[in-house]
């Protein structure tokens, strides 16, 4: 699979993310559009959905770069055809935070999200932020979870198959004290747990990362850790089987 990937902690549509839309959009094919997408935040309610959405659009009109809203809410949306119709040859999609596990629901199987899979073949990119970076690995957590039950663990879209991705790394157990611990325990050693910190982003082609933002990324191989403060450089595939990550 090809394509380009920002992946942040949190901070979307904020000043600093700016460098993680120019990394991207400096790589991608397409027509330059990019298309913003809230989909997470609809449990939340249309206020907040159609916020997003409007903080998107005036993040890019910001920079010159033409931005589009997808309205998509649910899994009937997103298994609308002339939803997917959109990405044909834009040139990134963005989902902004909310509930990953709705997220990745609402994207499994759906005429969408195959376009997506398609555009990043030929190049698009992907940009996700909190529940738009969470929803990609094997599992994604259900933000609207008031417990460490099993059910807090969904299925996620797993582009990144070996991968459990944690935004707000380091402000995880000021959230939901224990939730790093709990983390730590439930992924398996043979797979990758990702912390990225908050207003922080990796940007990459899915092997090759580097670090944009305030804090770091911090990765668990096995019972080994390994961190990248900004403006680290390092090496790990996530869209194939996970191997360890290098400098």
């Amino acid at each position: 699979m090809g394509g380009w990937f920002g992946l942040l902690g949190s901070g979307e549509f904020e000043p600093w993310s700016h460098e993680v839309d120019a990394w991207i959009l400096d790589r991608v094919t397409g027509d330059s559009r990019v298309l913003i997408v809230p989909t997470a935040s609809a449990p939340d309610g249309d206020e907040v959905f159609l916020g997003w959405a409007q903080r998107g659009l005036g993040h890019f009109a910001e920079v010159d770069v033409h931005a589009e809203v997808l309205e998509v809410r649910d899994r009937t949306d997103a298994d609308d055809r002339s939803m997917a119709e959109h990405v044909v040859g834009a040139s990134l999609v963005y989902f902004s935070g909310g509930n990953p596990a709705y997220l990745a629901a609402s994207l499994q199987g759906t005429a969408l999200w195959r376009a997506i899979i398609d555009g990043l073949d030929r190049g698009m990119g992907y940009i996700g932020c909190s529940a738009g970076m969470a929803c990609l690995g094997r599992k994604a957590p259900d933000s609207s979870m008031n417990d460490f039950s099993p059910d807090l663990w969904q299925p996620g879209l797993q582009l990144f198959p070996k991968a459990w991705l944690g935004p707000h790394w380091d402000m995880l157990d000021r959230f939901a004290p224990g939730l790093v611990d709990h983390m730590m325990r439930t992924v398996p050693g043979d797979d990758l747990l990702v912390g990225v910190d908050e207003y922080t982003g990796m940007v990459g082609d899915g092997d090759s990362w580097q670090v944009v933002g305030r804090g770091g990324v911090h990765v668990r191989t096995g019972d080994a850790w390994e961190s990248y403060p900004a403006p680290d450089l390092f090496r790990m595939a996530l869209t194939a089987t996970g191997i360890p990550p290098h400098r």
